[in-house]
């Protein structure tokens, strides 16, 4: 009985080590995408940046050629 009981604590602790590697992947995947889009988001701030205008705009450039 106690020998049964030993191998059913290994099947299932080597279940957990095996979902808890895959989970550890999963994460370290995901943080190198947040990390990616990070980088993203922030070049694209600075290419608007770049491209906006230093002065404010005023409500009138805004408005539709034909009114």
């Amino acid at each position: 009985m106690d020998a049964e009981r030993m191998t059913e604590l290994e099947v299932k602790f080597a279940f957990a080590e095996d979902m808890l590697d895959s989970l550890n992947a999963t994460v370290y995947r995901q943080q190198q995408q947040i990390e990616r889009l990070q980088r993203e988001v922030r070049e694209l701030r600075e290419q608007i940046a770049a491209t906006a205008p230093a002065e404010g705009r005023s409500l009138r450039d805004e408005i539709p050629p034909h009114y």
